[in-house]
């Protein structure tokens, strides 16, 4: 059985974004044993790059200009697709309470 996309007549893509690792691979294996438990096939979790974001704060307002802070906010990302759902899989996707922390996107792509 092959996993290209131009096999499958409908897909559900689904991207999983959150700060910690750990919770977005939970939550990526979490959506994936639902979608195998009601019959579809789930391609992933493909590991997207990690958005990080670095601030510079000074650490003093008048004097010591020098003496600065660094700080990062890191953006953990995972792709699944799911191929040829039915309306069991859309429902119970919909249905799925995920860790807080976690913001999922899905598309619909014919």
């Amino acid at each position: 059985m092959s996993s290209k996309k131009e096999d499958y007549k409908s897909i559900i893509r689904i991207k999983i974004k959150a700060y910690d690792c750990k919770i977005a691979d939970q939550s990526a294996v979490q959506i994936i044993n639902t979608a195998l438990k009601f019959g579809a096939n789930a391609v992933g979790p493909i590991p997207l790059p990690t958005s990080i974001k670095k601030y510079t704060v000074l650490k003093s307002t008048f004097v010591h200009k020098d003496s600065r802070d660094q700080f990062e906010m890191r953006v953990h990302k995972r792709l699944i697709d799911i191929a040829e759902p039915n309306s069991k899989v859309i429902d119970a996707l919909m249905n799925l309470n995920l860790p807080v922390g976690v913001d999922i996107a899905i598309k619909y792509l014919n």
